[in-house]
């Protein structure tokens, strides 16, 4: 299974998906990402956010959406199931298809070219975060323990995997570059 999807995306990804998803990438950057940023700084009053934490506790979930307040727990909500539906998509796309581009030198059968699905168990994960800290942040002050919980292992899990995606980046340039470098000698 693996192997399918893993090669599903070595078929598909060409050089104009690299230059397709970099543009989309940076324009969510430059121009997305700043707006939706003072926009839930507004709505929530700039307090800390389950999104951009790299560890935090279920009372640190809490005391946010204690934070937050009516109005902002609503905000916060809606922007999960709508920018932080799209957002998500913008990285994953720009990572897949780099790591796709850059590890297809490698030979079909390396395990090593399943580093192109890193991307997308970051995006499971942050889509988990979204829903659990969602259904935090609708049923409070009602408490749910177990959600509380596991939400914070997602964030943990989904930056783990984000910033593995991006490191990843890094041998895959040089094995690439030595890969054509050795094809040009030859």
């Amino acid at each position: 299974m693996l192997n399918k999807v893993s090669g599903w995306f070595y078929q598909r990804v060409n050089w104009k998906w690299v230059a397709a998803t970099v543009v989309i990438f940076a324009c969510f950057i430059a121009f997305i990402l700043p707006w939706q940023a003072a926009k839930s700084e507004d709505a929530t009053g700039g307090g800390q956010s389950p999104d951009t934490s790299f560890l935090y506790t279920a009372n640190d979930l809490y005391q946010m959406a204690e934070q937050y307040g009516e109005a902002g727990r609503s905000s916060y909500i809606q922007a999960r199931f709508t920018f932080d539906l799209i957002w998500p998509l913008a990285y994953l796309s720009l990572l897949v298809v780099l790591l796709s581009v850059l590890y297809r030198v490698l030979p079909v059968k390396s395990r090593w070219r399943w580093l192109n699905l890193i991307p997308t168990l970051g995006w499971a994960m942050d889509m988990l975060e979204n829903i659990g800290a969602s259904l935090i942040m609708y049923r409070y002050p009602e408490r749910t323990p177990l959600l509380a919980e596991l939400t914070p292992i997602f964030t943990l899990l989904k930056w783990c995997l984000i910033y593995a995606s991006f490191a990843a980046l890094v041998p895959g340039v040089l094995i690439a570059v030595l890969y054509y470098i050795r094809r040009r000698k030859k």
